[in-house]
C-alpha cells in the first residue's frame, strides 16, 4: 500500500509541476478521438474525413477552451450529415442547438462527460460513466451524460452502416413528398429509439445515487456509493430491456458494471484515500450554533527519495574523464617531487642565506628597534645610577658639616 501511495504522490506532484502541458495534452488527446470517430462513423465529407484535418483540428482545441471542442465536434458533425441530407443537418442541429443550451446554462464545466460519453458507447463500455460522474461530478452532471447520449444516438442513427434504406431512397427524389419523407424518417428514428431513453434513465438514476451516498458522513461512503449505483444501473437496464425489448446484452451490462465499478475504486484512491482508523470527531459552539465535526485525516506518504548509486572499481578507467583526471595529477606529482629534490640538494649556509636575502624591510626593521630599546634602557639606567651616587655625596657633606660645628 505505501508503494501505491508513494506513485500516487508521485503522479500529482508531477502533474502540479507540469499541469499546463498535462491538461494542453489531454484536451488534444480527447479532441483528435472525438474527431477519428466522428470520421470513421459518419464520414460523408471527404475533405472532413483526412486524418491530416482531424490532427489539425485537434491541435487547434487544445489551446482553446474545453467547450469550444464541443461547439467544433458538433460543427464537423453537421457538414458531414450535410453531405448526405440537408434535412438531416436542420433536425441534428435543431437538436444540437437546444442541447447545448441546456448544457451551457446546467453544466458548462462538465465537457468532459459530454465529449467522453458518445466515445464511451463508440467503444461499448457506456456504464463506466455514470459512476465517475455521480463521484467526480454533481446532480447537474444528469444534463452532461444526457446530451451526450442523445448526440451518440442522432450521429449513430445517421451513420454509414446504419442509415435506414428508405433515407437513402428518398435523397435521390428532389420533390417536396421526398423532402417530407426524408424528415419524417429521421425524426421518427431518432425519437423511436427507446434504447436511448433506457440509457438516459439509468445514467440518471445511477449519478443522483452516486452522488448522494458519496456525500453521506457515514463510514466508507465512496464504497458504499460505488457498489450501490453499480447494482443500481444493472438493475434499471435490465428493467429497461425486459419491459421495451431494446436488444441489451445482459451479459455486456453485467461486464461493463464490474469495470465501472473498478473505475470507480481507482477514482477513489486518487481523490478519496482517507484512513477511517484515525477518525476524530470534535464538538465546539459560538453566540449562536453548536457544531458536531467529524475529521477523517487523508493517507498521504512522502514519494521515495531518489537513490544514488556510486560506482568503484575498475569500470571507471575505461572512461575519456578518467585519463584527464590522471595525466593532470601525475604532472602535479612530478612537479612537487622535482621542487622536494631541490631543496633537499642545497646546504644549510645556502639556506641560511637565501632566508636573510628573503627577509623584508619589516623584519629588519623589528631588529634595530629591539636594539634602540636595549641601548636606551641601559642608558637610563646608568643615569639614575649617577643621581643617586651623587644624592649620596651631598647627603656626606651635610653630615660633615655637622660634626664641626
Amino acid at each position: 500500500m505505501v508503494i501505491l501511495l508513494q506513485i500516487r504522490e508521485s503522479i500529482r506532484r508531477f502533474f502540479t509541476s507540469y499541469d499546463s502541458y498535462c491538461i494542453a495534452a489531454g484536451k488534444f488527446l480527447a479532441a483528435l478521438i472525438v474527431f477519428l470517430l466522428i470520421n470513421k462513423n459518419i464520414g460523408y465529407s471527404e475533405v472532413l474525413a483526412s486524418p491530416v484535418i482531424a490532427v489539425l483540428a485537434a491541435l487547434f482545441c487544445s489551446f482553446l477552451p474545453p467547450n469550444f471542442t464541443v461547439v467544433a465536434a458538433a460543427a464537423v458533425s453537421l457538414l458531414h450529415i450535410y453531405a448526405l441530407s440537408p434535412e438531416g443537418m436542420i433536425i441534428v442541429g435543431s437538436a444540437f442547438l437546444l442541447m447545448m443550451l441546456l448544457y451551457f446554462i446546467f453544466s458548462p464545466k462538465d465537457t468532459v462527460f459530454v465529449l467522453l460519453t458518445p466515445v464511451c458507447f463508440s467503444l461499448k463500455i457506456p456504464f463506466v460513466i455514470p459512476v465517475a460522474a455521480g463521484l467526480l461530478g454533481g446532480p447537474v452532471s444528469v444534463f452532461a451524460t444526457a446530451c451526450g447520449t442523445i448526440a451518440y444516438y442522432m450521429l449513430f442513427y445517421m451513420s454509414k452502416s446504419e442509415v435506414p434504406a428508405e433515407l437513402t431512397a428518398a435523397v435521390a427524389k428532389s420533390t417536396t413528398e421526398g423532402m417530407l419523407n426524408r424528415f419524417r424518417f429521421i425524426i421518427s428514428g431518432i425519437l423511436g429509439n427507446r434504447g436511448m431513453l433506457v440509457f438516459i434513465a439509468a445514467f440518471s438514476i445511477t449519478i443522483l445515487a452516486v452522488y448522494l451516498i458519496r456525500r453521506l458522513s457515514v463510514d466508507h461512503s465512496w464504497i458504499i456509493a460505488i457498489f450501490s449505483g453499480t447494482l443500481l444501473e444493472i438493475l434499471v437496464l435490465l428493467a429497461g430491456e425486459l419491459h421495451f425489448k431494446t436488444g441489451i446484452s445482459a451479459g455486456g451490462v453485467v461486464a461493463g458494471s464490474m469495470l465501472a465499478a473498478l473505475e470507480g475504486l481507482v477514482i477513489m484512491f486518487f481523490r478519496f484515500n482517507v484512513d477511517y482508523s484515525r477518525t476524530e470527531r470534535v464538538q465546539f459552539e459560538d453566540d449562536e450554533y453548536y457544531y458536531y465535526v467529524k475529521a477523517v485525516p487523508k493517507n498521504t506518504v512522502e514519494p521515495a527519495a531518489p537513490r544514488v548509486k556510486k560506482i568503484k572499481g575498475g569500470s571507471g578507467k575505461d572512461l575519456p574523464e578518467y585519463h584527464v583526471r590522471r595525466s593532470v595529477t601525475e604532472d602535479k606529482e612530478k612537479k612537487s617531487s622535482s621542487v622536494k629534490k631541490n631543496t633537499e640538494k642545497k646546504t644549510p649556509e645556502k639556506r641560511t642565506s637565501e632566508k636573510r636575502v628573503t627577509e623584508g624591510p619589516r623584519e629588519r626593521r623589528s631588529v634595530e628597534d629591539r636594539y634602540r630599546s636595549d641601548e636606551a634602557r641601559s642608558s637610563a639606567a646608568a643615569r639614575m645610577d649617577r643621581e643617586v651616587a651623587a644624592k649620596a655625596r651631598e647627603n656626606r657633606q651635610l653630615r660633615e658639616n655637622k660634626n664641626r660645628t
